[in-house]
């Protein structure tokens, strides 16, 4: 029986789970069907970073090939690719293999263009700055996408259920559905269900008004809502949102509302290049003093010391974010 080849190509940012998740979907795979045969491949893209731990594999030796699937791996955004491992991927693809990114492995392949027109799961945490350097890759916030000979997970527990969106496709949906019982996971997430939980679990509460308030709050960032127009929405009096808003969240709305613009804010200075105006106009503040004013009190910085004081921090920033002018 012929062993379909699965590599498994690591950065160094690659936490355990993610690695672990993947490559435990395929091995239970082979034990409850003896006649799935894997043979796993893993290699490292870059040197290991210094006390992190140890990457499987070996360090990758100027070739690539012979595999049916590659999985790109990465926790955290990669600055580049080496260009021969470019070149490498390019030409494994070109030779009809199926290459997918989990998690932060999505950067390597939308860095060499092998993402352009295809759909890929993108986790939340870098949708601005993904869609910003990529346009032409159609990013999604799905747990996972399988887009013609592409595959992408957003990360987290994703990537198992991407595996066993595999395994169904490969050897059927009995198998995979052996596959999640011995691993003992709930259920078999569909690929297009969003990333993010829902808002009652997030809040931890399930008081209608209390979410209904909410979401119109996160859908009305650029231009805010005031407390009357909110109760109005939600069909309640203003005194009475703000006891809901008291008793579950222990805030008044318009603390909350602010709380809610202030980190998206913070989220766009980080990730994306638009000047600190830009965003403080996007996060409903009518003015760049107002905006630094809110900005400061909350976080104890103003906007342009937090974004240089995370740009010396994290190199990924610091080669992503353009510097301001000005």
């Amino acid at each position: 029986m012929t062993a379909q080849r699965i590599g498994f190509l690591i950065w160094p940012s690659t936490k355990a789970l993610t690695l672990a998740l993947a490559e435990e979907a395929l091995r239970v795979a082979q034990k409850v069907h003896p006649e799935v045969v894997y043979d796993l491949q893993f290699l490292q893209a870059e040197p290991p970073l210094e006390g992190a731990w140890r990457l499987p594999g070996e360090p990758w030796n100027g070739r690539l090939e012979g595999c049916q699937k590659l999985f790109l791996l990465a926790d955290e955004p990669p600055l580049v690719v080496n260009p021969a491992l470019g070149s490498a991927l390019k030409h494994l693809v070109r030779a009809g293999c199926v290459i997918g990114g989990l998690s932060a492995g999505v950067y390597p392949l939308a860095q060499l263009g092998l993402l352009d027109g295809y759909r890929a799961a993108v986790h939340w945490r870098w949708q601005d700055d993904f869609t910003e350097r990529f346009p032409k890759v159609i990013a999604t916030s799905h747990l996972f996408d399988w887009d013609r000979d592409r595959l992408t997970a957003c990360g987290g527990m994703a990537v198992m259920d991407l595996l066993l969106a595999v395994l169904a496709r490969d050897h059927g949906a009995e198998l995979a559905g052996a596959v999640s019982e011995e691993l003992v996971v709930e259920r078999i997430r569909e690929g297009g269900e969003r990333q993010r939980i829902p808002l009652q679990n997030r809040l931890g509460s399930s008081h209608p008004k209390l979410t209904q308030a909410v979401l119109l709050m996160e859908a009305n960032i650029e231009e805010p809502l005031t407390t009357d127009e909110i109760a109005q929405h939600v069909c309640v009096s203003r005194r009475q949102l703000e006891r809901i808003f008291k008793q579950y969240l222990n805030r008044v709305p318009s603390q909350y509302y602010l709380e809610l613009r202030l980190n998206k804010a913070r989220q766009m200075l980080m990730q994306t290049s638009k000047s600190i105006i830009q965003i403080g106009l996007s996060c409903g503040f009518s003015s760049g003093p107002h905006f630094s004013s809110a900005y400061r009190n909350f976080f104890g910085a103003t906007p342009r010391e937090d974004r240089n004081q995370r740009r010396s921090s994290n190199p990924f920033e610091l080669s992503s974010v353009p510097a301001e002018r000005g």
